[in-house]
């Protein structure tokens, strides 16, 4: 009977019953922005630093796909979408190079925490709400931590939000971290 209470209470601390921590994956979707960088931090501060080493993290970045900048042309009545290739290939090493800039960025925050030995980044394509979602699906992802922009009720209705897009959609719990107070000054 103890053995089977001692059960329990493991697999309520999520952990295996045979006392080692269970490995936890952990993404964090990051942007050029300040406040994903900040969700970053926050997250290696509260939940990679307190787990311990049994956390792998994840740094994952959404790039929208070369064609997102494709927009159609109407002539004599006619509507079609035309881009040279090169101005998409262009545009393609454009947003690659600048996805490696955001993922270098978050792993130097990753490794000026110490915490670089458990991070790895991953850039996926397309639009962000659903190349996330699922990216944190295939990554089989225990959370998910993403920053909010903070934008009002109307903005956000205007422009859609994508971390109210993944609270509702993506496969694992989700983690919002807010702006801190010195961003609403």
């Amino acid at each position: 009977m103890e053995e089977k209470g001692a059960t329990a209470a493991a697999a309520a601390s999520g952990e295996p019953a045979g006392g080692e921590a269970a490995a936890m994956k952990v993404v964090v979707a990051v942007d050029a922005s300040e406040e994903s960088l900040h969700a970053l931090a926050w997250a290696l501060d509260n939940v990679i630093v307190r787990r311990g080493g049994g956390v792998s993290l994840v740094v994952v970045h959404a790039q929208p796909g070369a064609y997102h900048f494709v927009y159609p042309v109407a002539a004599h009545g006619i509507a079609i979408a035309y881009a040279p290739a090169a101005a998409i290939e262009s545009m393609r090493k454009a947003q690659e190079e600048n996805s490696r800039k955001v993922v270098s960025r978050a792993l130097d925050i990753c490794k000026q925490r110490e915490a670089s030995a458990n991070a790895t980044g991953a850039v996926v394509e397309g639009d962000a709400k659903e190349a996330i979602c699922q990216a944190v699906e295939d990554m089989n992802a225990d959370l998910l931590v993403l920053g909010s922009r903070g934008l009002g009720k109307i903005k956000r209705a205007f422009l859609g939000s994508v971390s109210d897009y993944l609270v509702h959609h993506a496969s694992c719990p989700v983690l919002v971290v807010k702006p801190s107070k010195a961003h609403d000054k």
